[in-house]
């Protein structure tokens, strides 16, 4: 079965509010990078229509610095998945994934080669609570905000984890890989 990759950015006071994320171009680099190891994205709905919004290119409006092409084209071009009760239709390379969500997950992970990446808050809690999650990345954003929404609120049964990789970057975040422990 292929890995379910999850990455999420946070801060040192454990908030995953993107608009709170200092993102640059190393990062983007390092996303672009965690983002061709797959075969397929895997999005809740909210997350979704975060990246649509923000990195389909045939939308994409404003000024946008040079070094964000690479994750913009990588990110497009991406099939993806999207976990959804009350969407009817997606586009932008996606198909809808409906019922049982554990058993469409393994059916993702059967039929993959390389992997599958998920991102999002609600979405990586669902599959925590099911032991589908391979590998745990956090970035973690050498920032204090104040607020959340935090990750796994409500998980119900603790997961551990150990690190199998850190990555550090110039501006001071550090990218910690993990696998649960089994």
């Amino acid at each position: 079965m292929a890995p379910l990759r999850y990455s999420i950015n946070v801060t040192l006071d454990g908030c995953c509010d993107h608009r709170e994320i200092a993102a640059d171009e190393e990062l983007h680099r390092h996303a672009v990078e965690n983002l061709v190891r797959a075969d397929a994205l895997l999005f809740g709905r909210v997350t979704y229509e975060m990246m649509e919004t923000a990195w389909r290119l045939s939308t994409r409006t404003g000024e946008w610095p040079d070094w964000t092409e690479p994750f913009a084209r990588t990110i497009d071009a991406a099939k993806k998945y999207v976990v959804s009760s009350t969407l009817d239709q997606v586009d932008w390379n996606a198909e809808l994934v409906r019922g049982d969500l554990e058993k469409a997950v393994q059916q993702l992970k059967r039929e993959s080669g390389k992997g599958i990446f998920v991102g999002g808050v609600q979405l990586p809690l669902a599959l925590a609570e099911l032991g589908l999650i391979d590998e745990y990345e956090f970035v973690v954003q050498p920032r204090l905000v104040g607020h959340g929404p935090t990750l796994f609120a409500g998980l119900s049964e603790r997961v551990d984890l150990v690190l199998v990789s850190r990555l550090e970057f110039a501006s001071g975040a550090v990218a910690m890989r993990y696998e649960p422990r089994r």
